[in-house]
């Protein structure tokens, strides 16, 4: 990389690495707590794709108008993502700064204000900062670049979501606080007279981004006394849903309205889950439930439905008066089967143990036929229920239940509903106590889960990699494989690493490296490679032995895994020269040769670079 841009990378790294011990060192944070935490959290997780950018060696064109043989400084330059990016991290450094001090007690809530819709010009700024990220312009492994891929966009997600959470940047309040310089009080001027002299600022915005573009602008400068004239009248503020379309629990719009015994109208998955904590009152009137049922309001569903039609809002059911939209646009005829999947979901209900089972087996095989079927059963709000069942005492219906759980989470609308039902916890404990085939089914379910990449952080923090890793080591032949393609899927959240090591996976890699019966080399070749770019992970790999083993694989294992072994002995030797020297000493160069010759293209890749770390590390021994 050239000298200019890996001290522009460094410097940006120094800002970082700032940013995070700003969560240890201004106190509780204040007013602004959650604010300054959530921020640099997510910052943090940056850190990891700063740092692989410094380090790659070269960095190719960024801009397909400049040279092949650009530099990596003339890719870093303004107006770039990295520019953008850059200026994202000061301006976040300078507001926390500045949040983490603020007091209530001692300044206006006009700066209060001011400071809440800073915090979501930054994160929109960062968020669209990563946008456009050209991975594969950086000379990184395409390992590192599928991590810093699902990483990046991880945080982009979250960011997302919390600038949402804030509220629209399109508002005259947001400008008129803005007008104001954030270290100073406010105005004494009136909010009315503000708004009216700014009722003209805001035509010409096209959407948040665009908004957060100007107020960034305004956060760069030392002061901000007024808008820019350049900007007119604002647009109209976003379609207002009916109250009536909206859950009084969640206060979003309702996929599944159900009525509870006072009449009250909630979207299903909240009352149950607000059922499922032990509360027997109704949480809108305060007044006791004579029964727990949960009546489908049918009515409200299509006139739902047909507000989101007329307003060209993608419609929050699959199913309109009876008929299933299919994704060509077209509808199915499927009133008999909405009937029958509801008198089916009322069973899962049922007091009696048998009927209970009958049912849920029924919806077991029904969701494993089709994709119409997994839409029909959820909308008929069965997720919640199957949830509830999963801590049931019988054997047969918990198996039931989470195979139920494992075929609707195959539709990729029911994963959200699932994670939002509370299916998690109840998963892993089966996964610790239940059946073997329950056990497997959970590692299935959590692998299907993790798809979502905020679903990984979530499923790792539960506690899922410890009985994932034990199953690994002890399930059955079956359960090993879904262990191990959920604990890959989840390894990809650079966070998880640290626990699956912690728990052991190395260990059991390295045995199913060595088993004689050689059917489950690949998974965990893949596993370690995803694995071996983790510090932590290195040193166990190393201390377990794993080298010779993967050197011997490089001489007689087939295509797939002479090239993955070659890539984890390239993350190993990177920058260790004791793991360089090791390699050589046991004999990598010959078959590395080979690999380079004959080897698969990826696999050529890895055993050249080897081979010229290797190279530069024998000039280096003898100079």
């Amino acid at each position: 990389m050239a000298g200019g841009a890996s001290k522009a990378v460094g410097g940006v790294l120094e800002v970082v690495g700032e940013i995070v011990g700003m969560l240890g060192e201004n106190g509780n944070g204040g007013l602004f707590k959650k604010d300054c935490t959530d921020l640099v959290r997510r910052i943090a997780l940056l850190k990891h794709l700063l740092e692989e950018i410094r380090d790659c060696g070269k960095l190719d064109e960024l801009n397909n108008s400049e040279s092949s043989s650009s530099s990596c400084s003339s890719s870093l330059s303004k107006g770039s993502w990295w520019n953008d990016l850059v200026l994202s991290l000061q301006a976040a450094k300078r507001l926390l700064s500045i949040a983490a001090n603020f007091a209530s007690s001692d300044s206006s809530d006009v700066a209060a204000k001011k400071i809440s819709f800073q915090f979501q010009s930054v994160t929109w700024k960062l968020e669209k900062a990563l946008r456009n990220i050209p991975y594969d312009r950086f000379d990184i492994s395409e390992e590192v670049q599928e991590q810093l891929h699902h990483q990046v966009a991880l945080v982009r997600a979250q960011l997302k979501r919390a600038a949402e959470r804030y509220g629209s940047l399109k508002s005259r309040k947001f400008f008129h606080v803005l007008s104001q310089p954030l270290d100073k009080e406010g105005s004494n001027t009136s909010d009315e007279v503000v708004v009216e002299k700014q009722d003209h600022a805001l035509e010409g915005i096209d959407s948040e981004a665009d908004v957060a573009d100007q107020v960034f602008d305004k956060l760069e400068q030392s002061q901000s006394p007024s808008l820019s004239s350049e900007l007119a009248q604002e647009k109209p503020d976003a379609l207002a849903i009916p109250v009536d379309f909206l859950c009084p629990i969640s206060l979003e719009l309702m996929r599944d309205p159900v009525i509870v015994a006072t009449g009250q109208t909630y979207e299903r998955s909240y009352i149950q889950t607000w059922i499922d904590c032990g509360n027997v009152t109704c949480p809108k009137t305060q007044q006791k439930l004579q029964h727990l049922t949960l009546t489908p309001n049918y009515a409200l569903r299509s006139l739902i439905t047909q507000w989101c039609t007329n307003h060209n809002i993608e419609q929050p059911t699959c199913v309109v008066n009876g008929k299933l939209k299919k994704s060509d646009g077209s509808f199915r005829d499927v009133s008999r089967d909405v009937a029958a999947i509801e008198a089916l979901v009322r069973k899962l209900s049922s007091r009696s143990v048998e009927k209970q089972r009958a049912a849920v087996a029924e919806i077991r095989s029904l969701s494993k036929r089709s994709t119409d079927n997994r839409i029909l059963i959820a909308e008929a709000g069965a997720i919640p229920i199957l949830v509830n069942l999963l801590t049931t005492d019988d054997t047969v219906t918990q198996e039931h239940a989470v195979t139920s759980i494992l075929n609707l989470s195959i539709y990729e609308d029911n994963k959200g509903l699932i994670m939002l039902a509370g299916a998690i916890p109840s998963i892993v404990q089966i996964l610790r106590a239940g059946s073997m085939e329950a056990r497997e089914n959970a590692a299935a379910t959590l692998f299907s889960l993790s798809h979502l990449d905020e679903n990984k952080i979530i499923i790792g923090a539960s506690g899922a990699i410890p009985a994932l890793v034990d199953l690994l080591q002890n399930g059955s032949s079956r359960g090993k494989k879904d262990a191990a393609t959920a604990l890959f899927n989840l390894c990809v959240y650079p966070g998880n690493k640290g626990r699956a090591v912690r728990a052991g996976i190395i260990s059991a890699l390295l045995t199913m490296l060595t088993d004689s019966r050689n059917c489950m080399v690949d998974g965990a070749l893949t596993i370690l490679s995803v694995l071996a770019s983790n510090q932590e992970a290195k040193v166990d790999i190393v201390k377990a032995s794993t080298i010779p083993v993967l050197i011997d694989l490089l001489r007689t294992g087939l295509p797939r895994n002479k090239e993955n072994a070659a890539a984890i002995l390239l993350s190993l030797c990177k920058r260790d020269n004791e793991n360089l020297a090791c390699i050589s000493r046991l004999g990598a160069v010959i078959p590395l040769n080979e690999l380079a010759k004959s080897g698969t293209e990826r696999a050529k890749r890895k055993a050249t670079s080897l081979l010229e770390l290797l190279h530069k590390l024998q000039q280096l021994q003898q100079a």
